[in-house]
């Protein structure tokens, strides 16, 4: 048995084919549709990347406890209790937050891994002098200004397709696959950056969305309110589209890999992404600091089953990244610890499937569906407090954290998954004004774009009482009880 994790950044849903996207160029994703399970209501758990991949490799959300930050010595990963059950995993990215101080302990849970330079501000290529920025629309901060500086020096390096990260990452995958086809028990994840910003991609894919644009150079939206023009956003959205089309390029040669080597009577397959993009919508670029509406937080995720060969088929249960590392797991018969909280994803829409789940950012709304009703539970006090880190790997996403975050640091007593061991309780803030957005709740039933709040007293009780039972399973710090007013 053999399994194969094709991991997007950034994609979205409501763009793809099989998820009624009727304008975009993707082909390959009708085709994967055609072969595999269709999950219609899987969404976002932990919010951004690293936070996601942890929900990813320990089956249990990151957003409760901390933020962005590595693996901890007490999480339970996947890819390690594969390999001490004898099944061989192999990581190749281009996604460069795995190399960062945040993401420092993820990659070296494969057996093996294999890294691609050069996407957004990875420091990759060095030169003093300063590049030749074209004007760009919107502004950025010092550090997004450092990313936008870098990039335009990294591009430099990527003027043939074969050379641009998606490419190489792509190709390296193959290769793995070539190499080791006729083997078993192995995991392949291919973890491909793209579609994230900046909307890098080949002329070749540009010129499958011709428009008149005449304005300036504007692949990559801030994260930020819309200021730009009706024209800069569309253009903006075909850049967006073409990347996709790229990506879905690159699924294609996955998917004649497991056609040339007829894969599909013993591999797994499985293709999603950590979350969506705004693109406009709700009048916001991005993500992080708006509500995690539906462009966000619900997500694609396609999955070939060898032993049921089910395809061509919808599932509607209730599922999300922590689920992954369970249906691996039960997929090569490795037990799954009592700490993870998701559950197989072949059992999504049997006697487990779920009545409703929850995603959100550190500091931010704590968000509940289930699958009808969005809630988003605001913090009651504009300070957002109480809040703190809990962790024993002290790092933001590029940095450690400074010694005066440190100066009030606690020791915590042990969370049911710790294993018995303290955590550091250090205060937090957070730049994520969830206080000023307040409590929204959705109907996606009569409003599926999310356009107008409802207010019905009945229905947030109940979506409280999922939120609050979540929580108590995840054993959540006592305080978001108290910032969240529940």
């Amino acid at each position: 048995m053999k399994a194969i994790v094709v991991m997007f950044d950034s994609l979205n849903r409501h763009m793809l084919p099989p998820y009624g996207g009727d304008w975009t160029h993707a082909p390959n994703f009708s085709r994967l549709a055609e072969h595999t399970v269709t999950f219609d209501n899987n969404w976002v758990g932990s919010m951004p990347c690293m936070p996601a991949r942890r929900d990813m490799l320990t089956g249990r959300y990151n957003f409760l406890h901390r933020s962005w930050g590595p693996l901890e010595p007490f999480d339970d990963s996947m890819p390690a209790l594969l390999r001490a059950n004898q099944v061989y995993s192999h990581l190749v990215s281009d996604h460069y937050h795995y190399w960062e101080p945040g993401g420092a302990t993820y990659h070296s849970q494969y057996t093996t891994w294999d890294f691609v330079r050069g996407q957004e501000g990875d420091p990759w290529k060095g030169e003093v002098a300063e590049p030749e920025i074209p004007e760009h629309v919107g502004s950025f901060d010092g550090y997004r200004s450092q990313l936008f500086r870098q990039d335009w020096i990294n591009r430099k390096y990527m003027k043939e397709e074969r050379l641009h990260p998606q490419s190489e990452t792509f190709s390296r995958g193959i290769e793995f696959i070539r190499t080791n086809h006729s083997e078993d028990r192995w995991l392949l994840q291919i973890e491909a950056f793209d579609p994230h910003e900046p909307f890098f991609s080949p002329q070749a894919y540009k010129d499958m969305y011709p428009h008149d644009y005449t304005g300036k150079h504007f692949d990559w939206p801030g994260y930020q309110p819309v200021k730009e023009t009706r024209e800069e956003i569309e253009h903006c959205k075909y850049e967006y589209a073409a990347l996709l089309s790229m990506c879905d390029a690159y699924l294609g040669k996955v998917l004649d890999a497991m056609d040339e080597y007829d894969l599909w009577q013993d591999t797994m397959l499985i293709v999603t992404t950590d979350h969506g993009f705004l693109l406009g919508e709700h009048d916001w670029w991005a993500k992080n600091i708006m509500p995690f509406y539906n462009e966000i937080a619900r997500t694609p995720l396609f999955v070939w089953d060898p032993r049921d060969k089910r395809n061509n088929e919808r599932c509607a249960g209730l599922t999300q990244l922590i689920d992954l590392s369970p249906t691996l797991l039960e997929f090569f018969g490795v037990d799954v610890p009592a700490d993870m909280q998701g559950i197989p994803l072949r059992d999504a829409s049997g006697a487990s499937q779920r009545e409703a789940v929850l995603f959100g950012i550190h500091g931010g709304h704590v968000n509940c569906t289930d699958g009808r009703y969005v809630y988003m539970r605001a913090p009651i006090r504009p300070d957002n407090t109480p809040l703190y880190n809990y962790t024993l790997m002290p790092t933001h996403m590029a940095s450690l954290f400074s010694v005066q975050e440190l100066q009030e640091l606690e020791l915590a007593d042990p969370f049911s998954f710790t294993k018995g061991v303290r955590t550091l309780k250090i205060p937090a803030s957070s730049y994520i004004p969830a206080h000023r957005f307040g409590t929204l709740m959705y109907d996606l039933h009569i409003d599926p774009e999310q356009k107008q709040p409802i207010q019905d007293a009945a229905v947030e009780k109940r979506m409280i009482d999922h939120m609050i039972r979540i929580m108590k399973s995840h054993d959540a710090p006592p305080e978001q009880y108290i910032r969240l007013g529940i």
